[in-house]
């Protein structure tokens, strides 16, 4: 043994618009303390609220890709998205760090991570349908969209993924995503 700190796995978290991706994340990090939060870096305004990111614009996205600040970066929705190399020292003495990532980055994060773990959320169509349209940022056509899109299939090649059900009570999801995450544990 060399001493050096184990690293928990990275665990991201994906599904659709809606089905309570970041709830879940931050329920998981209070109900265990162990499981660290890691903040994407996005090209969104600082003001268009939802979770917990660093803003920046298009350039300074750029630069820091540029000087490979980024473990992993892509663009989604007409938005760039990125992921410090600083999610290593958060791994460092965690049971893992969690974090939102696009369906489509997937196979390339289990490649870049190494220890990885998907969990996909998923609620059902009409609580889908409730929750986009109560939160107010899309119009009823972009509601549609979003929906017509929860039913994409995860990429084929990843190697563990559990399917989480958001559509209930969010500590039934909590205590379903522990026993998948974290069996001894639960």
């Amino acid at each position: 043994m060399t001493g050096a700190a184990e690293k928990g796995p990275v665990i991201a978290v994906v599904g659709p618009s809606g089905v309570g991706k970041d709830s879940l994340m931050s329920a998981l990090a209070v109900s265990c303390p162990q499981l660290r939060l890691m903040r994407r870096v996005i090209t969104r305004a600082p003001e268009a609220g939802g979770e917990d990111y660093q803003a920046v614009s298009e350039a300074e996205f750029s630069a820091l890709a540029e000087s490979g600040v980024f473990a992993l970066h892509w663009q989604a929705h007409g938005l760039h998205y990125g992921i410090p190399r600083d999610i290593e020292k958060l791994r460092e003495g965690s049971s893992g760090v969690l974090v939102n990532l696009s369906r489509a980055v997937l196979l390339e994060a289990q490649d870049v991570f190494g220890d990885f773990i998907v969990l996909s959320v998923t609620a059902r169509p009409e609580v889908l349908a409730e929750r986009l349209s109560s939160r107010g940022r899309e119009d009823a056509e972009e509601v549609q969209r979003r929906l017509a899109r929860a039913v994409n299939p995860l990429q084929e090649g990843l190697v563990r993924v559990f399917e989480i059900d958001n559509s209930g009570a969010l500590s039934a999801a909590v205590k379903a995503a522990l026993e998948a995450i974290q069996p001894e544990r639960a």
